[in-house]
């Protein structure tokens, strides 16, 4: 099973037919996902299955419905075990961008978290779970895959928001401030933290 976020409203990717309440399944074969995304966006139904037969194909049929954009980010900590968080767009978010050309997923992840932060002397711990959302960019909808990486860095520094992506704040948050955080932020973030 995989989820795919648009907003908050979740895309399910399954084998498995179930009675819908809240929610409306399609067959991922003949879907059209620009009606998915309307039903999503513009009603109050709660969910989506997209139905497939055989769970291998069940990513690689999703990802060819729209173009893709692979992005890769941070769950950074310091010293005192605080998470780093961006605040864009009215939300609280985790450090991430785009891949560039010839680099790694693991390379992107790093050089994003040190330009939107200002943050350095990040180490990779261990890869996070991959998260999935559907966006609209120049009237166009694509979805972004993100890898994401459990960062650690001893950084002390002042932080940089990188005004022009639109971020307006860098902070460290501990526990409790992360849990108030994320009451204003995205499903994908949620599931990170």
């Amino acid at each position: 099973m995989y989820t795919i976020y648009v907003g908050d409203k979740p895309i399910i990717l399954t084998t498995k037919v179930e009675k819908e309440t809240n929610f409306k399944s399609f067959l991922l074969k003949s879907v059209n996902i620009g009606k998915v995304i309307k039903l999503l966006t513009t009603t109050d139904l709660q969910a989506v299955h997209l139905i497939h037969n055989n769970h291998e194909k069940l990513l690689k049929l999703f990802l060819k419905l729209l173009p893709n954009v692979v992005a890769g980010g941070g769950k950074v900590y310091n010293a005192k075990n605080e998470i780093l968080f961006i605040y864009r767009n009215s939300k609280w978010d985790l450090p991430k961008g785009k891949v560039e050309s010839k680099e790694s997923i693991e390379e992107t992840a790093i050089r994003e978290v040190e330009e939107e932060t200002g943050v350095d002397g990040l180490k990779i711990t261990k890869p996070l779970t991959t998260t999935y959302h559907i966006f609209k960019r120049n009237g166009k909808h694509k979805i972004k895959i993100t890898y994401w990486f459990e960062m650690k860095t001893e950084f002390d520094g002042k932080l940089f928001p990188q005004e022009k992506e639109g971020i307006t704040k860098v902070k460290w948050l501990d526990d409790k401030a992360s849990q108030k955080a994320l009451e204003n932020s995205y499903a994908n973030i949620k599931i990170l933290v």
